[in-house]
């Protein structure tokens, strides 16, 4: 039997509570890391512009600027690939960020859609 040192665990040398608080300043520095991410705006486009929005890092859509040049009463269809596109490049860059951001983290099998 290993001799208990009072320190945390029976052999585990008394680092436990180091380890609990490494554990919590990660949980507390990954907490502020997402607040960031979910403050962030960015810019995407398609169409080489036709559309721009903007949306932030909680994938929330906060602006569509639609050029009057693409306003085709007759080609409805192509502005609502236009609107789709820029959407969809926006959910990836979202996605791009909290990936590279989280992933300093090194958490083995990722944050598993956690954020």
């Amino acid at each position: 039997m290993g001799k208990y040192n009072g320190g945390g665990f029976p052999g585990m040398g008394g680092n436990m509570n180091q380890l609990l608080r490494q554990a919590q300043k990660m949980q507390n520095d990954m907490m502020k890391s997402q607040e960031e991410i979910e403050q962030k705006e960015f810019e995407v486009s398609s169409g080489g512009g036709a559309v721009t929005i903007v949306m932030n890092g909680k994938k929330i859509l906060k602006s569509i600027k639609i050029k009057p040049e693409v306003v085709d009463p007759d080609d409805v269809e192509m502005l609502e690939d236009l609107i789709l596109t820029a959407f969809k490049e926006g959910v990836e860059k979202a996605d791009s960020i909290v990936e590279a951001e989280m992933g300093k983290y090194n958490i083995p099998g990722g944050m598993n859609g956690l954020f």
